[in-house]
């Protein structure tokens, strides 16, 4: 981390490095919070899994209608251990490589 912010290379960072630094974990705290936050709403029982029929209630809850194949699809996609769910790490996965 100190290599990442002493661009000057001296051993030691200014103050300047220092608030870039704590700006840019800032950043990433609050995107993990977020997407944890986001991640909360889709695992309505809160078991740390988003399963399929939690999956179609919050499109239909966004006013999107979605068929079995569509539904079975997007778990597909984003269950990266085929156990037929989504966890926290995958739901991380499939929100950043949309952006």
């Amino acid at each position: 981390m100190m290599r990442q912010v002493d661009v000057e290379g001296k051993g030691s960072i200014e103050f300047g490095e220092f608030l870039g630094l704590m700006a840019t974990k800032m950043k990433e705290n609050e995107a993990d919070q977020e997407l944890r936050e986001a991640f909360r709403v889709f695992d309505q029982d809160q078991d740390g899994f988003i399963s399929p029929n939690e999956l179609r209630h919050v499109m239909m809850n966004v006013g999107e209608r979605v068929t079995d194949e569509e539904l079975e699809q997007m778990v597909k996609v984003a269950d990266l251990d085929g156990d037929g769910r989504i966890n926290y790490e995958e739901f991380v996965k499939m929100m950043l490589a949309s952006f």
